[in-house]
């Protein structure tokens, strides 16, 4: 069975294979909503994006972004500096070991957003 270490609770759970994250994460009472959105979220459907987790290992052992996954995650200002580390735990499932960030901290300090690279004249 595959294991999923959640970083900021230093927990460690084992899923089975092709489990949704975070229908896990909800039976473990592993906490990845912020605020309001523990109540106001739209149930796993991949609508609202507050089910936002960066993968910090293990990305390979996940399903790959869907077409809805991408198109919230690339409207979202959250996600800068982090595009390739963002998914929505209610569109993933799991398929080996990975390691997982809840409730990702807002990233508006991060190079790729304030640093745009200019030719030198």
């Amino acid at each position: 069975m595959p294991k999923v270490v959640f970083l900021n609770e230093k927990r460690e759970i084992e899923v089975p294979e092709g489990a949704n994250l975070r229908q896990e994460a909800r039976k473990a009472g592993i906490e990845l909503y912020r605020g309001i959105h523990r109540y106001l979220n739209c149930r796993g459907h991949g609508l609202c994006g507050s089910c936002k987790v960066l993968v910090k290992s293990g990305m390979e052992n996940l399903s790959p972004k869907g077409w809805l996954e991408s198109f919230k995650l690339a409207t979202m200002l959250s996600s800068i500096g982090h595009e390739d580390e963002m998914r929505l735990a209610c569109q993933v499932t799991v398929h080996g070991d990975c390691a997982i960030e809840t409730r990702p901290a807002f990233n508006l300090s991060g190079e790729p957003f304030w640093v745009r690279p200019y030719p030198n004249k």
